[in-house]
């Protein structure tokens, strides 16, 4: 793999785990994230999860970009 791809790669991960935890946070916070009972709306949950397969994402970048350096 050529080495601009694996930099790419590795900014990419570090890009994704810098943004992603910030935005859960300011979704959580959101009113629309609980109902007057407290519970988890779909509106969290939704999120949760697009959230979640961005960070696995950013973690399979990272594992490929760093394997692509050290070959």
């Amino acid at each position: 793999m050529d080495t601009a791809l694996a930099i790419l790669l590795l900014v990419n991960a570090a890009f994704n785990a810098l943004v992603w935890p910030r935005f859960y946070g300011r979704v959580a916070k959101d009113p629309r994230a609980r109902d007057a009972a407290g519970k988890p709306t779909r509106f969290l949950i939704v999120h949760a999860v697009l959230i979640a397969l961005a960070l696995v994402l950013a973690l399979v970048s990272a594992i490929v970009g760093v394997i692509a350096l050290v070959d």
